[in-house]
């Protein structure tokens, strides 16, 4: 029990430095490696809460693709950041004023916040007609059965997220030669071929 709360002491401390250093790191390529230490660290909370199926999914979803992506990303783009930064100090009062709203949000939450005496018993029993399959396969039972909509619906707006992404992104270039499927397919031979007559002794430039 000691080395299991000494873990747990352990991946909340690094997880919560990680997280402050996300966001107070100029380098955003450091800030990107502080994110993927953050999610190691939240997936050895995972672990340690006996849901090993979500530290996978954390590892091999957010650090190996989504986190990685981000790193990419910036690396390629070269963003200017220290132009981005010139108009820092105009936003300054509405950002600290946001900033309060949700703090003092927070300081409400927790001072009402009370924890029941059965709380941690409930949450941490299995489902009874789930007690005896693993936890991956109790996810997945839960999941598509009494989730299914609110899965489908969390897919669909991926879905069109993904798609306004592409669309915001998109530029056509307007000297860029494409393929037009209606005209090819349409083609005669009277269009598709041109026959040029070349005198004799010119070649081709004499006959362009």
């Amino acid at each position: 029990m000691m080395v299991a709360a000494l873990f747990f002491y352990l991946f909340a401390a690094v997880c919560i430095a990680s997280a402050v250093m996300v966001i107070a790191s100029k380098n955003p390529v450091h800030s990107v490696l502080f994110l993927i230490l953050a999610f190691v660290n939240a997936a050895g909370l995972f672990l340690l809460l006996g849901a090993e199926f979500l530290a996978m999914i954390l590892i091999v979803v957010y650090v190996g693709a989504v986190a990685v992506l981000f790193l990419f990303v910036v690396m390629m783009l070269d963003v200017d950041f220290a132009e981005l930064r010139q108009g820092f100090l105009n936003y300054l009062p509405v950002g600290m004023l946001v900033g309060g709203i949700v703090l003092a949000e927070l300081l409400f939450v927790l001072g009402a916040w009370t924890i029941g005496a059965n709380v941690a018993k409930t949450v941490t029993a299995p489902i009874p007609p789930l007690a005896s399959v693993s936890n991956t396969q109790a996810i997945g039972l839960v999941l598509y059965t009494r989730y299914v909509y609110f899965f489908e619906v969390a897919g669909l707006v991926l879905l069109v997220a993904m798609i306004g992404a592409i669309v915001l992104t998109l530029h056509h270039k307007a000297r860029a030669k494409r393929q037009n499927i209606g005209d090819q397919v349409a083609r005669t031979p009277a269009t598709a071929i041109e026959v040029r007559k070349v005198a004799s002794g010119q070649g081709l430039e004499g006959g362009a």
